[in-house]
């Protein structure tokens, strides 16, 4: 096999024992990356000579026999809303076209102190909104299965250049599903865990109650590497869990003794395609083959997540958003051009005699906000944060999100009550498999209900992971979502390795096409 379509957990006994190089590692993901990445444009910027700097520093540091981290020389790409120091962080936004973090997020750092290779920074939806990589300000990623068809999103970058073996494992962030989503439109694993597990220090804000962020990889096994690496108390997120992390690669390959699987009587209605039903339903039974037992649930509330969702996260974004005004870091409007628009603008209605609108004009500072948020953010940031200004506005406020926080609080009481009874709930992560290009960019109450069932755990701030699990009569993957209570991801990492164990659908790549 060669070494861009093996395992990260494969690579990494290649270079403890000496079978490859950390160079020749990284160099064979930068080729499949310059011959391919055109065509599925998953990553915005790639750093090649860093890369291969830092391959150099490790192998050299290997053979010198020094200690070396927990990655050893492993590439790994991070998506772009997640700080570096030193390199653009633009959250594939006008707005940070030009901005360079002076320091790096705790999971940069920790992946550093891993001795980790970091390949570059992978494409999204700007600002994290959006669940298809299209509202990218650099232009949407392509799914590597189907060039005509989206990736998922917002970490679509994330996944796209995993499933075209550009790179073994990388990092994303999970909002409402932009974690599980692009992983299971393409064909990989992908795991939200639970709020507070993976610090969030350094991942500009989304909705700070909901982002959390997680790795996507091939494997449970190489999840579990990653997350091993990511997961930890750190002092400077004052959400992050202080609490032991457990050695997840050490126990991901024992299984789950009776298992009891929880299916959502929610989940299988009106709205999933017929497929992913099938590919869902097929996958449960390979649970059962294992000795799981399959109980029916019911989340009751589950039917007013996106709603709910759709309340929260927006009024969030509106505040976290808000610090993006052109006077402090950031795009600023041609100023030049404003105060000449501007002088106009008075010039023409001084003519006209309207000294009430003239009286009324925006003064310079006002007018340079204005218009900097209006040319630094696109058409979904912008929809976002009007929408969450409405639902936060004087009058509206307990209307909207005070009953949404109730109804929050009501999700999360559906999982603990759920949890005593089975130990993990399977699902499908998305009503259907990736649909095409644009198809659904002019109906953005259709793209939002494709969080339907993956929105909910950020809700309750639950893990999840999003494992392959079967594709399309057209050949498009299709995932099958396990969540589990709160800091059990060592349990879902296992019930997912032991699913991998029993069938192949995460050892598929696509084909392609020779550029």
């Amino acid at each position: 096999m060669s070494l861009i379509h093996s395992t990260a957990t494969d690579l990494l006994k290649g270079l403890e024992t000496g079978e490859s190089t950390s160079v020749e590692i990284t160099q064979a993901y930068l080729d499949q990356i310059e011959k391919h990445d055109g065509a599925v444009r998953s990553f915005l910027r790639v750093d090649t000579e860093a890369a291969l700097a830092s391959a150099e520093q490790i192998d050299r540091r290997r053979v010198a026999g020094e200690p070396l981290g927990r990655l050893g020389g492993l590439p790994v790409a991070v998506k772009d809303v997640i700080c570096t120091m030193g390199q653009p962080t633009t959250c594939a936004s006008k707005m940070l076209e030009d901005f360079v973090p002076p320091y790096d997020a705790t999971v940069v750092s920790r992946l550093k102190q891993a001795d980790a290779v970091l390949l570059g920074k992978t494409n999204m939806d700007e600002f994290a909104m959006g669940s298809t990589t299209e509202n990218s300000c650099l232009g949407p990623t392509r799914n590597p299965w189907d060039l005509a068809r989206v990736p998922g999103g917002s970490s679509g970058g994330a996944a796209a250049c995993l499933a075209a073996s550009m790179a073994p494992l990388s990092i994303g962030s999970d909002t409402g599903g932009s974690i599980r989503q692009p992983a299971s439109f393409c064909g990989v694993a992908g795991m939200k865990p639970t709020y507070g597990r993976v610090s969030r220090y350094g991942l500009v804000a989304f909705a700070s109650s909901l982002d959390q962020i997680g790795p996507l990889a091939h494997t449970a096994e190489d999840t579990a590497l990653l997350l091993e690496v990511l997961a930890g108390h750190d002092p400077r997120d004052s959400t992050s869990a202080n609490v032991p992390v457990p050695k997840y690669t050490e126990t991901v390959r024992e299984p789950l003794q009776d298992l009891t699987l929880g299916l959502v009587r929610e989940h299988f209605g009106e709205g999933l395609d017929g497929e992913v039903e099938v590919a869902i339903r097929e996958a449960v039974k390979v649970y059962e083959s294992l000795g799981a037992t399959v109980k029916e649930i019911s989340l009751p509330h589950s039917k007013y997540a996106i709603a709910t969702y759709y309340i929260i996260a927006p009024s969030e974004a509106s505040s976290n958003l808000a610090r993006y005004d052109g006077a402090h870091y950031g795009y600023r409007t041609d100023e030049e051009e404003m105060m000449a628009e501007l002088a106009a603008e008075r010039k023409a209605l001084a003519a006209n005699g309207d000294e009430q609108r003239l009286e009324n004009l925006d003064v310079p500072l006002v007018r340079m906000y204005r218009k900097t948020r209006a040319e630094g953010f696109g058409p979904e940031v912008k929809r976002r944060i009007m929408l969450g200004t409405y639902a936060l506005s004087a009058g509206y406020y307990d209307a909207y999100y005070l009953k949404a926080l109730k109804v929050r609080r009501l999700i999360r009481n559906d999982y603990d009550e759920a949890f005593k009874e089975v130990d993990l709930i399977a699902g499908p992560v998305a009503p259907t498999a990736a649909f095409r290009i644009g198809e659904k960019t002019d109906d953005p109450l259709a793209m939002y209900l494709g969080d339907l069932y993956t929105a909910s755990a950020n809700l309750a701030g639950i893990g999840g992971i999003s494992i392959p699990c079967g594709f399309t009569s057209g050949g498009l993957p299709i995932g099958l979502q396990l969540q589990g209570p709160a800091l059990e991801e060592e349990r879902l990492l296992r019930a997912a390795h032991m699913f991998q164990q029993a069938t192949d659908w995460h050892a598929r790549r696509p084909e392609l096409a020779n550029p």
